[in-house]
């Protein structure tokens, strides 16, 4: 997806765990990797299930369809919220999330991997290595606001090599970093601070707090299974999503 503010293009990320997997360990993460998830019913993904993921889901990434209305309605709402004053502009580990403005054109699939590694919480410490490529870009930008930031993250000549790397792979032909792409990538957590979920996605104005949309449920893994039906239902029926989890 793409906005008015977009300064550098980049090649889509194919939606393979794999790919997603080696991009993660390259940017310095270990013991992690994403996995398909095969079914929306929580009771098969569960340890007993028959398509039981590995415990605890640090992460789901949704992969849906856009349309011109939906691409036109998130750009006139971020433009709105730039004229009114309501632009998002946390920062800070005080923020219950750790959220990415989206300026990179084509990179939805960067994005939603940042927004899973970066809010691991405590766990961070398990798998995050010091001193590791995104570990040092993350103590470096966590204070800042978003369109600082997002600088950061375009300046960032070592995770734009990692990313170029993965995005060369796969079984597909590689688009060109101009084209316009029809899927757009999204991702879940559930924040440490305030046991809230999010969605995050740089294409909207900030972290959204889905709890209130969940009816009480806290379980990322079973609120976010409920957000992503509730996208199918609305008439989304081609979509991929993927857990992160720990290596088994």
């Amino acid at each position: 997806m793409t906005t008015s503010t977009n300064r550098i293009h980049s090649i889509p990320l194919e939606s393979d765990p794999s790919i997603f997997t080696d991009l993660i360990g390259a940017l310095g993460l270990h013991s992690l990797r994403f996995t398909d998830v095969l079914s929306l019913d929580v009771a098969d993904l569960a340890p007993t299930g028959a398509l039981a993921l590995p415990q605890p889901v640090y992460a789901l990434i949704f992969l849906f369809p856009t349309s011109e209305t939906y691409e036109r309605d998130l750009k006139a709402k971020k433009r709105l919220a730039r004229l009114d004053g309501s632009q998002y502009s946390g920062s800070g580990p005080a923020e219950p999330v750790i959220w990415f403005d989206q300026t990179i054109h084509n990179a939805c699939g960067l994005y939603a991997i940042l927004h899973a590694v970066s809010n691991l919480g405590p766990a961070s410490a398990e798998y995050m290595s010091s001193g590791s490529l995104f570990k040092t870009f993350l103590d470096s930008c966590i204070d800042l606001d978003p369109t600082q930031r997002a600088k950061a993250l375009e300046s960032s000549l070592g995770i734009a090599e990692a990313y170029r790397q993965a995005a060369t792979q796969g079984g597909t032909a590689v688009p060109n970093a101009e084209d316009e792409v029809e899927f757009h990538y999204i991702c879940f957590v559930k924040s440490s601070l305030n046991g809230h979920i999010y969605e995050l996605d740089g294409d909207r104005n900030g972290p959204i707090d889905r709890q209130g949309d969940l009816d009480g449920e806290t379980d990322l893994l079973t609120g976010g299974l409920q957000l992503v039906n509730s996208v199918i239902q609305a008439g989304n029926p081609h979509f991929q999503l993927m857990a992160l989890v720990p290596e088994q």
